[in-house]
């Protein structure tokens, strides 16, 4: 029989199990620090309905999706966990109590080219809060402050999230009678952290259609910077002109308001007119957060407020905002970084017990009641040598072994090793027991992000 040799398809993240459970320690993160602002969990299918997934697709979607036919099905596989939670609210409408509060953290596909941080296969971990008809300013507030609670208890601490209003800059485009162009405009401003304000303003005038003079102005605009008090107070100078834009510059100032009741820190907050987000269904505030020390990384969690996101599946009004973690890609680039804390506990057990008798009845009753302490033990039966079998503890990280032998069993005691600091004990079964906790707690006081 020919083998086939074992590989994995280009653009798609395999992880040894250390890196493994890191990722699950950060899945964890998010998930109870989302459920502490009353947040639901929320699975959807990876395979939708083509025609459910295209709705507010097309263009660039549509080339990116992974799309299949089975029978007479036409399918394809998620390409956001966004537009699966639009159909599954207009679904369930009325199995719903609204405000509607969600997390979800599952793959997605996009069929994109493969480059290095971009995969066709990924983690997205969402919130969103849909309202029904109406959705209050305060829950645009307070989604930076699940951003900074998240990433802290992440271990980030140098990091900014960006914010900005899509009403202001509606308005302001109409103010220079650019509302045709106003989406084109948008996408290219959003390009300006990466290719710079001169090739901004040369393609606003050669792909956006945008006179020299205005783009001049618009430039001008988003060029405003300064602490929030002066940003906000810089663009009270353009109000009256456009309604829109008084509304959207009200509504960032309720949003910069709120920040430090919510316990954002100013250092960790700004007002930036330059964020855009190029997604046309971003309609109110709009979120960009990046790592202080690399820019290079991009926007590491997106997202905003959309005013009507499932109107291709419902006639009833259900704005949202919503916020979403690329996981897949900022783990990667963490650890290109060497920023994923090297000493944290990786292994798939906190104990491996040894048995050194041929009896296995006093092993299998300790390592019972060590999980009935809620300490996770394996048994190790394999008939090798010792020296394989300290091998084996050593190459799966496990912090403690524990011998079982006749002389143990005769005594009442265990002999325990630590395997950090190689320091050997023998103790009755509470004391160990205690030796054990204390070591697991002192070693996972460490955070999975350590910032250099």
């Amino acid at each position: 029989m020919e083998r086939i040799k074992p590989r994995t398809l280009s653009g798609f993240m395999e992880l040894l199990p250390g890196k493994q459970a890191k990722m699950e320690r950060m899945m964890e993160i998010l998930r109870t620090t989302y459920a502490q602002y009353g947040f639901a969990p929320l699975d959807t299918p990876i395979i939708e309905d083509a025609q459910i997934l295209l709705a507010k697709g097309g263009g660039e979607t549509e080339k990116q999706i992974y799309r299949f036919t089975k029978g007479d099905s036409d399918l394809a596989l998620r390409f956001d966990l966004t537009v699966p939670l639009a159909k599954y609210v207009a679904l369930h409408y009325g199995e719903l109590a609204f405000p509607f509060r969600r997390y979800q953290i599952g793959k997605v596909y996009r069929g994109e080219r493969a480059q290095r941080g971009r995969f066709r296969e990924f983690y997205q971990a969402d919130i969103d809060v849909i309202g029904d008809g109406k959705l209050d300013i305060t829950n645009e507030a307070e989604m930076p402050a699940i951003i900074y609670r998240a990433f802290t208890r992440l271990g980030l601490k140098r990091f900014c999230i960006r914010v900005n209003n899509r009403k202001i800059l509606n308005g302001f485009y109409a103010m220079l009678g650019l509302t045709e162009q106003s989406g084109d405009i948008m996408r290219t401003v959003d390009k300006l952290d990466k290719i710079g304000p001169d090739k901004v303003r040369a393609l606003l005038i050669s792909e956006a259609g945008v006179s020299a003079e205005n783009a001049d102005e618009i430039l001008r605009f988003i060029a405003i910077t300064g602490g929030n008090d002066q940003v906000l107070s810089a663009l009270e100078g353009y109000t009256g002109r456009n309604e829109m834009f008084d509304e959207g510059l009200e509504q960032l100032k309720t949003v910069v308001k709120y920040l430090s009741a919510f316990g954002v820190p100013a250092e960790n907050f700004a007002v930036d007119l330059t964020i855009a987000r190029g997604l046309d269904y971003y309609t109110g505030t709009v979120y960009e957060t990046t790592l202080l020390d690399h820019p290079e990384i991009g926007s590491v969690c997106s997202g905003g407020r959309y005013d009507n996101l499932a109107a291709y599946y419902t006639d009833k009004q259900l704005p949202g905002v919503g916020i979403s973690i690329g996981l897949t890609r900022l783990f990667y680039v963490l650890g290109e970084q060497g920023m994923l804390n090297p000493d944290l506990p990786t292994a798939p057990a906190d104990v491996l017990i040894l048995p050194m008798t041929e009896d296995l009845s006093a092993a299998v009753t300790l390592a019972t009641r060590l999980r009935d302490a809620d300490i996770r033990t394996q048994l190790y039966t394999e008939q090798k040598k010792f020296k394989a079998k300290m091998n084996y503890a050593d190459k799966t990280g496990v912090p403690y072994v524990l011998f079982l032998g006749e002389d143990e069993i005769k005594a009442g005691v265990i002999a325990c090793k630590d395997m950090t600091s190689g320091e050997q004990t023998t103790l009755p079964f509470d004391e160990t027991l205690a030796r054990i906790q204390a070591g697991l707690a002192e070693r996972n006081k460490g955070t999975v992000i350590l910032e250099k």
